[in-house]
């Protein structure tokens, strides 16, 4: 394929802006010895904790070599779950906003799942993620895109790769990638061709949900595919405005105007070849 020509200057802006430290102060969350999270300092501070009498607080102020620290406490699901509902009673972090009954890992820093956690508190804790898109090209080179719903919580409005979505706590990333290419595009992986993995980006940036205390962490797999001819994506499940499909020129024009996500913007220059 042809390379996509870009202005220099929005290259190193793109990529500055997935590795971004949080607006304010951050300090650890942990369980046990593992650092799991990240919160603002006085964040979990204004939680009133319902629940049962003499129930113990789930998460408590520490002290780790003379620096704060949060430290769930007890069993971690539990515990975190807890502090999910607090948070969602509280509307701590615009939380009642991205709750969606759905539970995502919690991992340790190398990777091993410890917990799992209610999908709308995340961010607000800090705690990493992990998601699965797809980049589908036509045979003759075009690229189909996605706008994303207006309603949606995270980027209302711009642009997507074919297929985005979380991988849940119950999700490899291929089954992830299964579900969510059908869920958002009505297209099944058997109907494609050439669909392979293609890498990794890694999102480390405030928030853009409106969370004011909100951090990503976030690791996205990607792969490619072709989709052919006469196969067109429809949506299902009410999460995308509208489907394109984009000579390369124009891709890299709209990339430019910052119509697109920057996981999808990262994602895209690297399917799509060498730039210039």
């Amino acid at each position: 394929m042809k390379a996509l020509t870009l202005d220099p200057h929005w290259l190193a802006a793109l990529s500055a802006s997935a590795e971004q430290a949080p607006l304010r102060v951050r300090v650890p969350l942990l369980w046990r010895e593992h650092c799991i999270g990240s919160v603002e300092p006085d964040f979990l501070r204004q939680i009133d904790w319902p629940g049962a009498d003499n129930a113990p607080v789930p998460v408590q102020p520490d002290s780790v070599a003379g620096a704060l620290v949060w430290r769930v406490t007890g069993e971690a699901s539990h515990s975190l779950a807890r502090i999910a509902q607090a948070l969602h009673v509280a509307r701590a972090g615009r939380v009642r906003e991205h709750w969606r009954d759905e539970q995502l890992a919690v991992c340790d820093d190398h990777g091993t799942q410890v917990a799992t956690v209610e999908r709308g508190v995340v961010r607000p804790l800090g705690i990493a993620t992990q998601a699965v898109h797809l980049v589908g090209c036509a045979p003759d080179g075009r690229v189909w895109v996605q706008q994303r719903a207006l309603d949606k919580a995270n980027d209302p409005g711009l642009w997507d790769t074919l297929m985005g979505g979380m991988v849940s706590a119950q999700d490899s990333v291929e089954s992830a990638l299964q579900r969510e290419t059908w869920e958002e595009a009505g297209l099944k992986l058997e109907r494609l061709v050439d669909l392979h993995r293609g890498g990794q980006v890694v999102l480390r940036k405030p928030s853009s949900d409106g969370a004011d205390a909100g951090y990503v962490v976030e690791r996205v797999d990607w792969y490619r595919c072709t989709v052919p001819d006469g196969v067109q994506p429809l949506n299902q499940d009410g999460e995308v405005a509208q489907f394109e499909l984009l000579a390369p020129s124009a891709l890299a024009r709209r990339l430019e105007r910052n119509e697109f996500t920057t996981e999808a913007a990262l994602i895209l220059l690297a399917a799509l070849g060498d730039v210039t």
